[in-house]
């Protein structure tokens, strides 16, 4: 009986994350839509949503809803079961990884030893689901557009997977947790890893291109170029079938930049006499999330002011420079850890 309930309360205890994590998944892709439009409404010199609720607000809200009412329409010879399931399993690809995001100090669904290991199994999923999306819808041009995006995802997998490597051997650990805890040393920034030798900070950049290309963010969204393929793999989909496509996508724009700022740029450390300024180490989460909100600002810039790229230099990117450099990173990490061991900051400043 009392196994009985142990393991009632942990089923619960993991219903409430799940139910906590879904919440917050929607409410930051929903504000990414509107901050979105902000940012593209000021940089072309006009006001973008300014009506529903302050400020334009709840603008997506009232998106939101319109979605849920809006008719759900399946083409008459689509494969209806896959048709129906391939937008929900990517939207389990981007949701499952809030389970690892370290939001604070104590603030973390489950701190797992191979977290950034599990981030890149997980997230593989998406690559399913929208190939079974293009494949089930029986329209070319969907077709197309979800083999252009499995390409596109399995191929800037590579110089991603290899930037996170020197995170992990810089901290010795794949825990998410464990990588933000080896940079507590040094002086406030100067223990962070993208500061510790030329090459971390060369990955750094490196890393944040290939993970825009990999959720299919402008210049790289190829996998639904209009302009050429109609609306690429989603091309069938309406209603809230449509919606869970570009949740998933404003949902990853926030997952790439809290990966990147967490294993990067120092996650949530600052400097001991700041740590207990708020409870729960929430002094931290908001300079955690602080640095996210600079790097998603930076990819919303980004869309608003690049052009789209052929499909042919994507592929170039990815295989020609990207992977090249990134793999140039490891290895001049781990020589620069063997030959300058401790040291950070380009080998000037302090020791780790």
């Amino acid at each position: 009986m009392e196994t009985f309930l142990q393991e009632g309360l942990v089923l619960l205890k993991a219903a409430l994350w799940a139910v906590a994590l879904s919440l917050v998944m929607a409410l930051v892709a929903g504000f990414l839509t509107y901050l979105e439009r902000k940012v593209a409404g000021h940089m072309q010199a006009r006001l973008g949503p300014n009506r529903v609720g302050p400020y334009g607000l709840l603008q997506f809200v009232a998106d939101g809803v319109k979605l849920f009412l809006k008719e759900d329409l399946i083409p008459s010879d689509a494969d209806a079961p896959l048709f129906r399931f391939g937008p929900y399993l990517v939207f389990v690809g981007s949701f499952a990884v809030f389970a690892v995001l370290p939001f604070g100090e104590r603030i973390v669904a489950t701190d797992l030893n191979i977290g950034l290991f599990y981030v890149l199994a997980i997230t593989s999923i998406e690559t399913v689901g929208l190939l079974m999306a293009g494949w089930a819808s029986n329209n070319k041009w969907a077709l197309l557009g979800a083999m252009r995006s499995a390409a596109q995802s399995i191929s800037y997998e590579i110089p991603v997977g290899v930037s996170f490597l020197i995170p992990i051997v810089l901290a010795g650990s794949m825990s998410m947790q464990g990588i933000i805890h080896a940079q507590a040393g040094g002086f406030g920034l100067l223990g962070w890893n993208v500061f510790h030798n030329p090459f971390a900070l060369a990955a750094f950049f490196v890393g944040c291109t290939a993970m825009v290309a990999e959720i299919n963010r402008t210049p790289f969204d190829l996998p639904e170029a209009e302009s050429e393929l109609v609306a690429g793999y989603n091309t069938e989909y309406s209603g809230m079938r449509f919606a869970f496509f570009f949740l998933a996508e404003y949902a990853n724009i926030f997952v790439v930049s809290m990966i990147a700022a967490a294993i990067f740029l120092g996650g949530w450390q600052i400097p001991s006499p700041f740590k207990d300024i708020l409870p729960f180490g929430l002094a931290g989460s908001f300079v955690l999330l602080a640095k996210a909100a600079v790097l998603v600002f930076i990819v919303l810039w980004v869309r608003w002011t690049l052009p789209r790229v052929r499909v042919d230099q994507l592929m170039g990117v990815c295989w020609k420079y990207l992977t090249p450099m990134a793999l140039v990173c490891l290895m001049g990490t781990a020589v620069w850890m063997w030959a300058f061991p401790g040291r950070i900051f380009f080998g000037l400043f302090g020791t780790a």
